[in-house]
């Protein structure tokens, strides 16, 4: 039998970080999925009611790639009070021609992370302005700053904002990431004004009521919804799905039981067979993008496993290249 790699989080922080290899990483996994026979179950999720928290496990297997992804990745929203990260987790890697795991990737949940704010990058780049400098961050967690970073790599961001609940949350991150990405970054107490002048915005909360309303909306900004992976959370008022000149989604059929859109469906704002557009399809040039500078975009990201097979994928073979003694290729 052949030896199980493990990774600790260290080690895969120094093989795969958040830049433009990341991000061609993940748009070329959409892109698989619209012209590929990827196989891609159901999102399995246990819920922990009373202490906040899920489970969620994803994976895809990708024609052609030779190691799928299981994900395992918990989410328990009230961590941060007990001085706990809200999202940790592993992954286990297999072979998809012997089906032997090959690594284990104890992670604690860095590349979702990297892949999740690499898939906010990919959807700025097909759905947001080219002249697009400002964004508005909904949220002061880990993946909030990961997603302004993202956005950096795609698009040329001169300023943003960022609103949280807990405003003394939304100024501290405003100060690191001010501090680290090189530009304004300013605090909002409330979301309309964050909103207000922003060419980007980004929700990235596990919010089960909307935050951001169809009012804040305004013609030519795109929004990306990060949040909303499960059937109870919510962040976009479902009167924004109905009312954008686009809608995009990473799988529609998930994001029609998970997603923002599973909220407007359920409110009968639109019909539940109502076909949009998925990201990999503009990727690959089946469907098309953007058409107007000034159309409102939404593109709703619920996570999918062809993402961590993806990503999991391009750590292992980092991971091989350096014990090989080769180059890294970025």
């Amino acid at each position: 039998m052949p030896d199980i790699r493990i990774l600790t989080e260290s080690e895969l922080r120094s093989l795969i970080q958040l830049d433009l290899a990341a991000i061609e990483c993940v748009e070329n996994a959409f892109d698989a999925l619209a012209t590929k026979a990827v196989v891609m179950p159901p999102i399995m999720r246990l819920d922990i009611i009373e202490n906040n928290g899920e489970i969620d496990v994803k994976t895809a297997y990708i024609p052609g790639v030779d190691s799928l992804a299981i994900k395992i990745s918990p989410g328990f929203f009230d961590n941060p009070s007990l001085g706990l990260p809200s999202i940790n987790g592993l992954m286990v890697l297999f072979s998809t021609r012997t089906g032997l795991v090959e690594a284990l990737l104890l992670d604690n949940g860095y590349l979702t992370d990297v892949r999740t704010a690499a898939a906010g990058a990919v959807a700025a780049k097909y759905f947001a302005r080219a002249d697009s400098h400002s964004a508005a961050i909904l949220g002061a967690g880990v993946q909030a700053g990961l997603q302004l970073e993202a956005l950096t790599l795609v698009r040329d961001i001169e300023s943003a904002t960022i609103w949280a609940r807990d405003f003394a949350r939304a100024e501290a991150a405003a100060d690191k990431l001010g501090k680290r990405l090189g530009f304004e970054v300013t605090p909002c107490q409330d979301v309309a004004t964050a909103t207000a002048n922003a060419d980007i915005v980004v929700t990235t909360t596990p919010s089960t009521q909307p935050i951001l309303l169809a009012e804040h909306i305004k013609p030519g900004q795109h929004v990306t919804a990060m949040g909303s992976d499960s059937e109870h959370k919510n962040e976009i008022d479902p009167q924004i799905v109905a009312n954008v000149t686009q809608y995009f989604c990473d799988r529609l059929s998930q994001t029609r039981v998970l997603g923002e859109l599973h909220h407007a469906i359920e409110k009968q704002l639109v019909s539940p067979t109502a076909e949009f557009p998925e990201l990999g399809q503009v990727i690959s040039q089946q469907k098309p993008g953007r058409e107007d500078s000034m159309d409102t975009t939404l593109c709703d990201l619920t996570g999918t496993g062809i993402q961590d097979t993806a990503i999991a994928t391009l750590a292992y073979q980092r991971c091989q290249q350096q014990q090989a003694g080769t180059s890294i290729v970025t």
